[in-house]
């Protein structure tokens, strides 16, 4: 499922963010070997969409998304935003670009700083970049907090330990809108919160989407997580793309093994029904040294032998549904030219 290729890729003038040929690697210390983070891969979100991102632990998904706000730089690649082309821009030109494309992280604690009152984090990327006036930038920052369900008179006298994980992520929110960015990247987002909790989180993020026209990639290891939020999924493996699908397109078949895995892993809160077994045994390959052709044929009930040789190329199976498998879970339709 380690698959290449640019099928998928749209041309539209709504493309607001065009990703293409990405890789990131990581030198191993001074063994002269390299962990293949990212390897290639190529994506594209359209102007008000929410793009999910999906994978196991360790498949690079996260790397994708700070490599798209260049933290770190990608190795090689191109990231086109607003046609923008980022990897060019250096300097005081990238932190201005960053302004228009923010991020909310996975711990909600640590990404706030633990010394300062609530309302002043929030309030601090304005203050830096000398948006509107001292009484502009506090009415703005009172809307937003009480927009995400923050009071603004206890966030001016709290810190972040005085407020629950998700109230953090709720300030987070709150920091990521100030500068009214038009893309924001959720890392994970509620994977650190309860479940009743996360369901309140992914219900704001769709309401303050629809209120401020923000595009959001939603990254997360739990398809259940992103099955509602999102319009597209491109499901990732070991660094590559192995699927690309709308979101009920891909819950209802998914053409890869490894998206069937990931779809019957969801529970079904029915004691009636009984567990659905995965056909895959076994842990990822390690990322420094990847197998030849797709990298999912080491753990794949349908691998053969042209599956460790070849990697297979990112292909139109039906309609708006792209697959990168030599042997997909059902027969590919016929796709008018």
């Amino acid at each position: 499922m380690a698959g290449t290729g640019k099928a998928h890729l749209r041309d539209s003038p709504d493309v607001l963010l065009r990703v293409d040929d990405l890789v990131v690697e990581f030198p191993v210390g001074r063994t002269g070997l390299k962990v293949h983070a990212v390897s290639g891969i190529s994506l594209d979100v359209l102007r008000g969409e929410t793009l999910g991102l999906v994978g196991e632990s360790g498949c690079g998904k996260s790397t994708t998304g700070r490599a798209i706000m260049q933290l770190p730089r990608p190795t090689s690649g191109s990231v086109l935003f607003e046609n923008k082309q980022l990897t060019e821009m250096s300097g005081d030109t990238m932190r201005e670009a960053r302004t228009r494309m923010q991020m909310i992280f996975q711990d909600p604690i640590s990404s706030l700083n633990p010394r300062r009152k609530v309302r002043d984090i929030v309030l601090e990327p304005l203050s830096i970049w000398k948006r509107g006036s001292k009484k502009e930038q506090g009415e703005r920052v009172d809307t937003l907090l009480e927009e995400v369900g923050i009071d603004p008179a206890r966030a001016a006298e709290s810190q972040p330990h005085q407020f629950s994980g998700g109230q953090c992520q709720r300030i987070s929110i709150a920091r990521s809108l100030v500068l009214d960015p038009t893309l924001i990247i959720c890392d994970e987002p509620v994977s650190a919160l309860d479940v009743s909790v996360q369901a309140q989180v992914l219900n704001l993020l769709e309401d303050l989407k629809a209120k401020h026209g923000l595009t959001l990639i939603f990254i997360a290891h739990d398809l259940a997580v992103v099955k509602n939020i999102s319009d597209r999924i491109a499901v990732m493996y070991l660094g590559k793309i192995c699927e690309v699908a709308p979101s009920d397109l891909l819950y209802a078949h998914p053409a890869h093994h490894y998206t069937s895995v990931l779809v019957d892993s969801i529970p079904v809160p029915d004691p009636e029904i009984a567990a659905t077994k995965t056909a895959i045994e076994g842990e990822p390959p390690s990322p420094v040294l990847p197998p030849p052709g797709c990298r999912f044929n080491p753990r794949c009930p349908a691998a053969q032998d042209i599956c460790r040789s070849e990697e297979p190329q990112i292909r139109e199976i039906e309609p708006e549904h792209f697959v990168a498998c030599h042997f997909p879970t059902f027969t590919p339709v016929s796709i008018s030219v």
